[in-house]
């Protein structure tokens, strides 16, 4: 095979645990060109896997969104002669656009009436325990008979973000040897996130216990709750939301002794670059979502007894499963990773 599309999933958090599937199909076939289709929020995150040699734009609420839009996309896809789709998104659109491409092979999991279009199908099948995100999706190169040798999570850095952080964070103040904790207080919905109040007791106790230097990050919808973070704090952390773009924000990860999130996206970012993280989860699970880069990772999760663990139920009235995470949990962690 010497032209591979993958079809891939939507968010940040599940691409990163997609790119085991590149390296695997890089390493079965080395002189292949593999593209991957997904959308522009995603564009930053494949471009930084040296495994993927194209991204090419599903633009699913604009350009391709109509009829039209969609046809002009299949065109494109059959202008490439990809000799095989292996699809990742369980969507049925995605399925009906890479049959009417052409690609003349196809496999994904059988989900959503979509086998007819599928030339390989993939039962999801009952799993014996909770399967990890990252496995579901090598699952669908494994039907096919891919060897899978390496299953972590790896991005890389590009040295023009590289460059852009350290100056950042140099006139800042925080220097090369400072212990330098990255915290990120947002998350994609609110029931995964731990409550502000916490993370302002912890980030006074890394800077004043630990002599931390604290920076939030954040996309810009997180500004209003870093801005009330940041006046809460004694010593203020470095405020970064809404500042950077993806790459850096991979660069600034990179260059972070810890990062402290939620389970979200830039927890496995900061995973996938190699540094030392702690997850907090809740009503996710870290056998199915937890952090898989090579640096050391760590999931802080309380057995509250909630009968809907692991859960998606989002009129939660109480979030107790967040709640019960302490500051002492966090720290004692923390004190952990540095005298390892």
């Amino acid at each position: 095979m010497n032209r591979i599309l993958i079809v891939n999933v939507n968010w940040l958090g599940d691409v990163v645990f997609s790119l085991p599937v590149f390296k695997a199909l890089k390493e079965a076939y080395p002189a292949s060109k593999i593209s991957c289709l997904a959308p522009l929020r995603v564009k930053e995150i494949l471009e930084s896997s040296s495994c993927i040699d194209q991204v090419i734009i599903y633009d699913e609420q604009g350009r391709h969104r109509n009829l039209f839009g969609k046809l002009k996309l299949i065109c494109q896809l059959r202008r490439e002669k990809f000799e095989i789709a292996f699809l990742l998104h369980r969507s049925l659109t995605r399925a009906l656009l890479v049959f009417l491409a052409g690609i003349p092979q196809r496999v994904g999991y059988d989900s959503k009436k979509r086998g007819f279009l599928l030339t390989h199908k993939v039962g999801a099948g009952l799993e014996p325990a909770p399967t990890h995100r990252s496995d579901f999706y090598l699952k669908v190169i494994e039907s096919f008979g891919i060897k899978v040798h390496d299953r972590s999570c790896e991005l890389q850095v590009n040295d023009q973000s590289r460059k852009n952080v350290d100056d950042l964070l140099k006139n800042s103040g925080v220097g090369l040897n400072d212990f330098l904790v990255v915290v990120n207080a947002g998350g994609n919905w609110n029931l995964k996130r731990w409550p502000k109040e916490n993370f302002v007791v912890l980030i006074n106790r890394l800077t004043k216990e630990l002599n931390a230097k604290v920076v939030l990050p954040g996309a810009k919808d997180d500004e209003e709750l870093t801005r009330w973070i940041f006046f809460k704090t004694e010593l203020k952390p470095l405020v970064l939301t809404g500042q950077l773009t993806i790459k850096d924000l991979l660069a600034l990860m990179k260059r972070a002794t810890l990062v402290i999130s939620a389970d979200s996206g830039p927890l496995h970012l900061a995973a996938g670059v190699g540094t030392a993280v702690i997850g907090l989860f809740g009503p996710t699970r870290g056998e199915v979502t937890g952090p898989r880069g090579r640096g050391r990772s760590s999931v802080i999760q309380k057995d509250v007894g909630c009968n809907r663990e692991p859960c998606y139920y989002l009129d939660c009235p109480d979030n107790v499963c967040m709640k019960e995470i302490t500051v002492d949990d966090v720290i004692k962690e923390i004190r952990q990773i540095r005298n390892s």
